[in-house]
């Protein structure tokens, strides 16, 4: 017969419920979210007018090398949005080869933009009209540091008398009516060795009748022609 005055003991306390280890992977991301968003602003700040800083890239025009004709060297300028019809001239904080845009009154206006074209990463892709002086590669960068990514090329045209990118004054890109040595170097016409420009293609068989001397050139990837057609 069970004792009528025992006491049945309280059951014991449920154990403690382990706590769930995607709650500690859940804030672990949170904080990395939160820290990452902290960088990127700071990386993204912006200047008084609340727009990203932009730093542009700009690039006077070189004479051709017998490897590489007509190829554009590169510098670096601060200016954005070019449009056909803006001036621009050096800018003395990126000497010695850095640019930046003004008005075409100003004092320090030397060149004017005749035509805009997309910016590519390929050095000889780029082809400006004849008479273009210097080129300009533009590029933005946020933050203000680091070369930034190319938007735009503008093709220039000097505001002086001296336009070294006409046809045989011995500058700019390489076009027609140019004239070369018989090292693929581009010279003023008229000079001692020169070789008339009649064509620049991709094969010899595509040159223009007068053809005499053509010239191969080293294989370039995105320069539209491999061979200079001159009259020798």
């Amino acid at each position: 017969m069970a004792n009528p005055y025992q006491v049945t003991p309280p059951p014991p306390p449920p154990a403690p419920r382990r706590r769930s280890g995607s709650n500690v992977v859940a804030v672990i991301v949170l904080a990395v979210v939160i820290i990452g968003g902290y960088f990127l602003m700071q990386s993204l700040r912006k200047d008084d007018d609340g727009k990203p800083t932009a730093s542009p890239s700009a690039s006077p025009s070189t004479k051709p090398t017998a490897k590489d004709p007509g190829s554009p060297e590169s510098s670096s300028d601060t200016s954005s949005s070019w449009k056909v019809g803006d001036c621009g001239g050096p800018d003395p904080s990126k000497a010695p080869d850095g640019y930046k845009r003004a008005g075409c009154s100003d004092s320090g206006a030397t060149f004017k933009a005749i035509d805009i074209k997309e910016a590519s990463i390929l050095p000889n892709a780029v082809q400006c009209p004849p008479g273009t002086d210097l080129m300009i590669d533009v590029s933005i960068s946020y933050g203000g540091k680091g070369s930034g990514i190319p938007t735009n090329t503008v093709c220039g045209r000097n505001l002086s008398g001296d336009h070294p990118g006409d046809a045989g004054a011995g500058g700019g890109q390489l076009v027609k009516g140019d004239c070369v040595t018989s090292q693929a170097k581009e010279v003023a016409c008229g000079g001692s060795g020169a070789q008339k420009v009649l064509g620049l293609v991709k094969t010899k068989s595509e040159c223009p009748s007068g053809t005499t001397d053509p010239i191969s050139l080293t294989i370039a990837i995105g320069r539209p022609y491999d061979v200079i057609c001159t009259d020798g």
